[in-house]
């Protein structure tokens, strides 16, 4: 019923070893996935494509991407996988996230322009406050579901047959935006929800923000994204975004 994949890069086996050991409890699960890119570095969503493709071949009804850092209870997960079999309109699923002190990280957004990326980044914080409030959703009430356009890769429970229909990831974005650019093909046809009756922590190390490289990394491939989608015309962000 479902397949799980975690890309790794130089892993910390201290942090992998409990996830897999949870996860092996998930009742639903047929295959889980430890690609590891460590070697030979092919970017995160070539990499789970590499799984999901088997997902697709094998008919798997569901496929979770999921980061190595997070921690979440195999029975939520055998949970959020029924809410999708009595909810075949929803093609993706992500619950509350939180840090590990329990704060509430805000990954369920509307699809980002130039100046939510850049600004954000960039600009000073006072600068960007009522713009970021709006960019990941804090101007709604998320304590209920929420129909959102952008979900964060850290864990993208998924129909198969939702992303064989929008297509797989991007595999021109080495890391960072693909989860934007398939989640905003999911929710052309289906429900791309937050649903915040489960809750998983997510040890988030924002490595663009501490890292030269990765802030490269970053910059290059979010101009890959708004090359494809506009950068300041993108009719289907304005119309997804005003839905909300």
């Amino acid at each position: 019923m479902l397949n799980i994949s975690i890309v790794l890069y130089k892993p910390n086996w201290e942090e992998v070893n409990p996830l897999v050991e949870e996860l092996k409890k998930v009742k639903s699960i047929q295959h889980l996935y430890l690609h590891d890119n460590t070697n030979d570095n092919i970017g995160y969503g070539r990499a789970h494509n590499v799984e999901i493709r088997k997902s697709v071949a094998d008919k798997v009804p569901y496929h979770l991407v999921m980061n190595s850092d997070i921690r979440v209870k195999a029975e939520d997960i055998d949970a959020m996988c029924a809410y999708m079999e009595a909810h075949p309109e929803v093609g993706q699923l992500m619950p509350k996230v939180v840090s590990p002190d329990g704060s509430q990280q805000y990954l369920a957004k509307r699809l980002p322009t130039p100046l939510d990326v850049f600004g954000r980044r960039f600009l000073p914080a006072a600068w960007m406050a009522k713009r970021n409030k709006r960019y990941e959703l804090r101007d709604l009430d998320l304590t209920q579901p929420v129909n959102a356009p952008y979900l964060s890769g850290c864990f993208m429970l998924l129909r198969t047959a939702a992303v064989e229909e929008a297509g797989l990831f991007d595999e021109r974005f080495f890391m960072y935006p693909e989860d934007i650019d398939l989640t905003r093909r999911i929710h052309r046809n289906y429900l791309t929800l937050y649903h915040p009756q489960w809750t998983i922590v997510h040890a988030h190390a924002r490595a663009s923000y501490k890292n030269k490289h990765m802030l490269r990394i970053h910059i290059q491939n979010m101009c890959r994204y708004f090359n494809k989608w506009g950068w300041f015309v993108d009719q289907e962000r304005r119309l997804f975004n005003a839905h909300l």
